[in-house]
């Protein structure tokens, strides 16, 4: 919901940064490749208990996430780095919630996994109609800028990344945010189910 308001404001100074470190000669697969072991630390800082620590780290990778993009573009995308990009993304996604069910089992562990099962219904519906945006040639104006199709909702990356900032902020809370960001995935993977089904129903008649 917020992503195509938020992204172009952070394009430019992405873009600086990238252009920086495509003068280093670091491509973009490496930052893609740092930025998911920065996030894998902060699940680490979570289970531990470090949460402005957990919180640094997370910031760091959805930094890496920005540049890896920019970099791509400015060093000629290839369909490998997009792939890596996107898979590393939902790995750390995945792996967030976990972080916190393992500082503390007993009371994290049930919404964790709720949080994380919502996940799979948002990123399946998400990347289920980006293959079939391509093959009908469907293309979001919002998002031109993206290697595939950007198929939005309630819950983004913008709003993913401040429910992750809210837990590390306030983790005694974390069942009560993880419901409530739940739900918004519940309502975004069913929005994108039924538009994905009308969409492509029509495309094919």
């Amino acid at each position: 919901m917020l992503d195509r308001y938020m992204i172009p404001v952070f394009k430019p100074p992405l873009r600086g940064l990238a252009k920086a470190l495509d003068k280093l000669n670091i491509n973009a697969d490496q930052v893609s490749v740092c930025g998911i072991i920065i996030g894998m630390v902060s699940v680490a800082m979570v289970a531990t208990g470090h949460f402005y620590l957990a919180l640094l780290c997370l910031l760091l990778n959805r930094l890496a996430d920005g540049i890896d993009g920019e970099l791509a573009r400015l060093q000629n995308a290839t369909d490998a780095g997009g792939f890596l990009d996107i898979t590393l993304d939902f790995i750390f996604y995945g792996m967030f919630p976990v972080g916190f069910a393992l500082f503390s089992p007993a009371d994290n562990a049930l919404m964790a996994a709720v949080l994380v099962a919502s996940f799979v219904g948002t990123g399946a519906s998400f990347l289920a109609f980006s293959s079939m945006a391509q093959r009908y040639n469907i293309e979001h104006p919002d998002f031109d800028y993206k290697g595939f199709y950007y198929l939005d909702g309630l819950a983004e990356g913008t709003e993913t990344i401040l429910c992750f900032v809210l837990m590390c902020l306030l983790p005694g809370y974390f069942t009560v945010i993880a419901l409530v960001f739940a739900l918004l995935c519940i309502l975004t993977t069913t929005n994108r189910v039924v538009f994905g089904y009308r969409t492509l129903k029509a495309e094919s008649q």
